[in-house]
């Protein structure tokens, strides 16, 4: 397969059928549903667990410290999407599953620090939110006869920019920055599920028993669930209750 997921031109694509979009759009959420079981199920595991939560924090004479384990958990998700993404043509379907399948474990391995920051209820809260604008904007990607390509593109750049900013803020400790950060990641990333739902509806055609067909599936899992972690992170950053 030579198209790359998110530079496919929509101008450029044969619609055929809504069975075939739909089919890679059940693909797509039912791989989505799948890794958002298994990151969820690794959170709750590490963060109530005390076996487990012994792997992420070791005692030391200032308290208690993250250990190498957490520090691996924590940046290894960003090594899997890359690995994933510049290995969709060169690796097998069921090669980037056991890595779609490994991301999700560890990313939800690294979503369990939120646990030791943000109250439980606090968490639900923002959890239902997101599912719930998350599902409407997808609805809205959907169902729009708008073409969403310019959108897209524009909030590409800003993914890039809040990624940017976030890396300077790191070093500035900013409240205000990290505010108007959150603020335009909630916006960025509601706006690229609607763009995402709607580019997998527009190369719905593609997909079929051939193995490339099932790799556009995983790829819009992929797509899907970061669109839906990012914008539950934002929105926990700005709305979260912190724990005393």
């Amino acid at each position: 397969m030579e198209k790359n997921f998110r530079s496919t031109d929509i101008d450029k694509i044969e619609y055929t059928t809504s069975v075939g979009e739909n089919k890679l759009l059940r693909s797509s959420f039912s791989w989505m549903a799948l890794a958002m079981l298994l990151s969820s199920s690794a959170a709750f595991l590490f963060a109530f667990n005390p076996d487990f939560t012994a792997l992420l924090f070791e005692q030391s004479d200032a308290g208690l410290k993250p250990t190498i384990f957490a520090y691996v958990a924590m940046f290894a998700p960003l090594a899997f999407v890359f690995a994933i993404s510049f290995g969709l043509n060169r690796m097998s379907y069921s090669t980037l599953i056991i890595l779609f399948v490994a991301y999700s474990i560890v990313n939800g391995i690294s979503f369990s620090f939120i646990f030791f920051i943000y109250e439980l209820g606090s968490i639900a809260t923002v959890f239902l939110s997101t599912t719930a604008l998350f599902a409407i904007m997808a609805i809205a990607g959907y169902t729009t006869k708008t073409d969403l390509t310019k959108l897209g593109s524009l909030l590409m750049i800003g993914v890039v920019g809040i990624f940017v900013a976030s890396l300077i803020n790191m070093f500035m400790s900013s409240e205000k920055m990290d505010y108007i950060i959150s603020i335009l990641g909630v916006i960025i990333f509601t706006g690229l599920t609607a763009y995402d739902v709607q580019k997998i509806k527009n190369i719905g055609h593609e997909i079929g028993d051939s193995e490339s067909g099932k790799k556009l599936g995983l790829m819009g899992a992929l797509t899907l669930y970061l669109d839906f972690v990012n914008l539950f992170l934002f929105l926990l950053r700005l709305f979260g209750g912190r724990k005393n």
